[in-house]
């Protein structure tokens, strides 16, 4: 396999180095994920199954939208009250066990008044008793990659194995966006007045929300085991990203930390054109052909998101097992690009052959095997001074 280190002048790369400055949170596990791209640009104690509290919601919300699109519940539906959901405390919708709420109001209250009650009556709906759906819970977190995530509740009350992990909350995150986008828009509803005899309880909890950074989701939660912790959502211009924040001490804390990672993961990474599939990249050495190299040129248009502050050189190289034996035709994949930003995962981009190169006929292969012998003898060993 062959290696080339190159400056990558012809794929007009303009950004000579790429390594961010790095955020450095108070939080106790965090995680951001450039939502487009899926470039993870920071990860702190990432996958460390951790108390969620109430941004285990998030999971709680995906599969009752995979039930209203699978028609096992409608917005308009009713759901009955029961004792066991009226007995929570903490942030609730203060349902009435006897009472039916709509379904729609129970989301909109899961989402903007982060109702505990809420939860148990839609996971009540969908699986007979809410430890039955707790299990659910797990099974399908599973199913979606969520490996670090178990549930004994459907709402994040504190309670022994309740765990998940701040990339399986980014990871449902992201899900709600790409799956459900005709729902997306209520985690950015500021307030929602359910019952005016509680009208203290009607704002949401998500901090960023109107602080003109494009923040527009998703969850906040809050334990005295969690900490305070947001898993949040912005979006600026054509890019969005996924932040997942837990374990600070104050609401105060969670609000202005993730108003400055929102702020560094945007002002701190850009998506950068690097060059257009078919542009010019190098040559490689060619065997037995009727050419001796063959031109590489890039396979696919070339975007990354990259750093604007560089510290380090970005790392080049460009792969291929050579030399490379003809006859080649054009657009044949025979190397490989390889960028490695500093701090952020390699890119791999396929080189593809410029041109169609012929093998050698028999007296072409005679001479070109007598040039190899010829070369061979040329660079031996030279003879001893006398």
């Amino acid at each position: 396999m062959h290696g080339l280190k190159l400056t990558l002048s012809a794929v007009a790369l303009l950004v000579s180095s790429v390594s961010a400055h790095a955020f450095d949170t108070r939080a106790t596990a965090a995680y951001v994920l450039d939502f487009s791209t899926g470039t993870v640009l920071m990860a702190k104690n990432a996958n460390q199954p951790l108390p969620p509290a109430s941004m285990s919601k998030l999971m709680t919300l995906y599969m009752a939208f995979e039930a209203i699109d699978a028609g096992i519940l409608d917005l308009d539906q009713e759901l009955p009250v029961s004792a066991a959901a009226q007995q929570y405390g903490g942030s609730t919708m203060f349902l009435k066990a006897g009472e039916r709420v709509r379904v729609e109001d129970l989301i909109r209250g899961i989402i903007v008044l982060s109702g505990n009650d809420a939860c148990v009556v839609i996971a009540e709906a969908l699986a007979g008793t809410e430890a039955k759906f707790a299990r659910q819970m797990t099974m399908r977190a599973q199913q979606l990659g969520m490996t670090n995530s178990t549930f004994t509740n459907s709402n994040g009350w504190p309670k022994a194995g309740h765990r998940m992990s701040m990339r399986d909350l980014g990871l449902v995150a992201t899900k709600l966006i790409k799956d459900y986008p005709q729902y997306y828009p209520i985690f950015s509803q500021k307030e929602f007045l359910f019952d005016p005899a509680e009208s203290a309880n009607r704002l949401n909890r998500n901090p960023l929300l109107g602080l003109g950074i494009g923040a527009d989701g998703l969850k906040t939660g809050h334990t005295e085991e969690a900490g305070y912790g947001l898993v949040g959502s912005a979006k600026q211009g054509e890019r969005r990203i996924i932040f997942v924040l837990s374990g600070l001490d104050t609401a105060q804390a969670r609000a202005g930390e993730a108003e400055a990672l929102t702020n560094w993961a945007f002002r701190q990474f850009a998506q950068t054109e690097l060059g257009k599939a078919g542009t010019h990249i190098a040559k490689a050495d060619v065997s037995i052909g009727a050419e001796k190299t063959v031109g590489l040129e890039l396979g696919e248009d070339l975007s990354l998101l990259l750093p604007v502050n560089p510290i380090e050189p970005l790392k080049t190289e460009i792969v291929y097992n050579g030399p490379i034996k003809a006859p080649i035709a054009k657009g044949d994949v025979i190397g490989e690009l390889i960028i490695s930003p500093e701090g952020l995962p390699e890119k791999r981009v396929p080189l593809l052959a410029d041109r169609d190169v012929l093998r050698h006929g028999f007296v072409g292969r005679l001479v070109a095997a007598a040039q190899h012998v010829v070369a061979r003898i040329n660079s031996g060993p030279a003879p001893e001074a006398s």
